[in-house]
């Protein structure tokens, strides 16, 4: 649920249309003046008290003259059934509010939850070869039975292909898009965003009339990356939007994965420098995928054996414990996510238990219990 009233929201998107003000800097004016609303109330004087902001910065703010677009952004929103997802809601995505730079705010359609157990984005180059696009089908067929979320950016070549084969094999996958909720963009992708929307959804954070602008697309690979457990290159080259959200992914201690190909491929010459790089793994299959993230369904019931004798564990490490007794293995944001402790609390039982050698913890920052 949406708790912004409207008064709120229009003075959120505000804060998002001023020009030099991106998602860290809209965030450290509201931590310093309280909210949105504030920040616009605030006097020019003391908005240059706060480290970052200059006399540009804040003239801008004084003259709210962004207020208005917003107002019409909000009638938008209400005329279509839009939700928004505020950074500082509960509903907000776990995984994506622990990004530094994620969003203050974004707009999305559609009736996916952006929180379930397991997120998976997946890119590629937009001139994806008969090779590219027949791994890609056959990866999202291989992952069918593991209810995973496909995340992608609705782009020509890999990104069609994943969507595309997410609906085919029953999954739900969401398009990030690199502007407003009111165009798409290609036009050819028309009918399968609107089947997104019913199985699925589009997400973006550019308000309506922004045009899909060169400059948008790596802006919008930070979600797509900070959205999901981890991010697969299917086909790319050597530069381009999918080694950026690669690097991105990284960045955030994601795991990164990317499909091998021939070396003298120039639409594999990406995955293959990653690959040679130590900045993806290399993974032919989705079974190779699902054992490295731990997705693997057990064999029969799994044996629940006693950690160790006389060890007291405290309300939130038995929690942390049961999680990974459930799961196998988890990345820290899962275990923020569905433990619901906090990233502080997470962080210091975990620091506890592997003292005790209750648990291992995994490259990636991920945890399993130490058998």
């Amino acid at each position: 649920m949406n708790r912004m009233d409207q008064q709120t929201l229009i003075y959120t998107i505000g804060l998002t249309l001023i020009p030099g003000i991106g998602d860290i800097t809209a965030k450290k004016l509201i931590a310093n003046c309280g909210s949105s609303e504030a920040v616009f109330r605030e006097k020019k004087g003391n908005l240059l008290r706060i480290p970052g902001i200059g006399t540009i910065l804040a003239g801008s703010i004084s003259k709210q003259d962004v207020l208005k677009v917003a107002e019409e952004e909000v009638r938008f929103i209400d005329r279509f059934k839009i939700q928004y997802f505020y950074y500082q809601d509960d509903n907000y995505p776990e995984r994506l509010k622990n990004c530094i730079d994620s969003p203050i705010l974004f707009f999305f359609k559609g009736n996916a939850d952006l929180n379930v157990k397991k997120v998976l984005s997946i890119v590629g180059t937009r001139n994806a070869t008969s090779y590219g696009k027949a791994v890609c089908a056959e990866l999202v067929k291989g992952l069918s039975d593991s209810d995973v979320l496909i995340v992608s950016g609705l782009a020509y070549g890999i990104d069609t292909c994943s969507h595309k084969e997410a609906l085919i094999s029953g999954l739900k996958t969401v398009g990030v898009l690199a502007h407003g909720l009111d165009r798409i963009y290609p036009g050819a992708n028309k009918r399968l965003a609107e089947k997104m929307t019913r199985s699925g959804g589009l997400l973006t954070d550019f308000p309506s009339g922004t045009k899909p602008d060169r400059e948008n697309f790596p802006s919008r690979n930070r979600i797509i990356a900070g959205l999901s457990d981890a991010t697969i290159v299917v086909e790319a080259k050597e530069s381009g939007g999918a080694l950026i959200t690669a690097d991105i992914a990284n960045s955030y201690n994601r795991d990164v994965f990317a499909v091998p190909g021939r070396w003298d491929d120039e639409f594999s010459a990406g995955c293959n420098s990653l690959i040679r790089n130590n900045r993806a793994a290399l993974i032919q299959s989705a079974a190779d995928l699902k054992f490295m993230l731990g997705w693997e369904k057990p064999v029969g019931a799994a044996i629940v054996r006693q950690t160790e004798l006389f060890i007291r564990l405290s309300p939130e490490e038995e929690i942390i414990v049961r999680i990974l007794r459930e799961n196998t293995e988890c990345g820290i944001d899962l275990l923020i996510m569905v433990s619901g402790l906090g990233s502080g609390k997470v962080a210091n039982a975990l620091l506890n238990l592997e003292m005790q050698s209750i648990i291992k913890c995994l490259p990636g920052k991920r945890y399993k219990i130490n058998r």
